[in-house]
C-alpha cells in the first residue's frame, strides 16, 4: 500500500485539482463527491474511481480524508 501512496503523491504533486470542501457538509460521502467531481473536471476519471474505491474500503473517517487529500488539494 505504501508504494501505491508514493506513486499517487508523485503523480499529483504538482497538479492536484482543488476540491472546495471548506464550508461544506463534512459528511464523508459529500466530501468524496466533491473530490470525485474535482478529479473528473480535469479528466481524471480513473483516478476518481480509484480514490472512491480506496475511500470506501478505508477503516475510518480520518483515513478516508487522508486518501482524498492524496488526490485533491482542499480549499
Amino acid at each position: 500500500m505504501e508504494n501505491l501512496t508514493e506513486q499517487i503523491v508523485e503523480k499529483f504533486q504538482e497538479e492536484k485539482p482543488i476540491a472546495h470542501v471548506i464550508g461544506e457538509d463534512g459528511n464523508v460521502f459529500n466530501t468524496l463527491g466533491i473530490c470525485s467531481r474535482a478529479l473528473k473536471s480535469v479528466g481524471l476519471n480513473s483516478e476518481a474511481r480509484e480514490m472512491s474505491s480506496r475511500v470506501m474500503s478505508s477503516g475510518s473517517y480520518d483515513e478516508a480524508l487522508q486518501i482524498m487529500m492524496e488526490y485533491c488539494d482542499f480549499q
